[in-house]
């Protein structure tokens, strides 16, 4: 059963659970991660997604797994494109397996 909420961004639980409790500034923890203040602030506003990239810097360190990020955010595009009405029409191709002759 598909839910018509939204899973959550990755951002939110990055900003919510772990800046706000450990009190770190999008500032400091975008130097120890190594980007921008900027790339990282679009992230945990919500306004960028997480790449391999940045959820292997998060994994390095937070210690949340690079897995947990990406899935999360493969969670929310895919239902954001479900949502989204731009996919739509598409019917299923029947899908026959070829036999192999001997």
């Amino acid at each position: 059963m598909e839910s018509n909420m939204p899973p959550v961004h990755p951002g939110a639980i990055l900003r919510e659970d772990i800046l706000k409790e450990l009190k770190l500034s999008i500032t400091k923890t975008a130097e120890n991660l190594q980007v921008s203040r900027k790339q990282l602030s679009e992230v945990v506003n919500e306004g960028a997604a997480i790449s391999a990239e940045m959820a292997v810097r998060l994994e390095d360190a937070f210690g949340v797994s690079a897995e947990f990020w990406l899935d999360m955010q493969k969670a929310y595009d895919i239902w954001k494109v479900k949502h989204s009405g731009k996919v739509h029409g598409i019917r299923r191709i029947p899908f026959e397996p070829m036999s192999h002759a001997s």
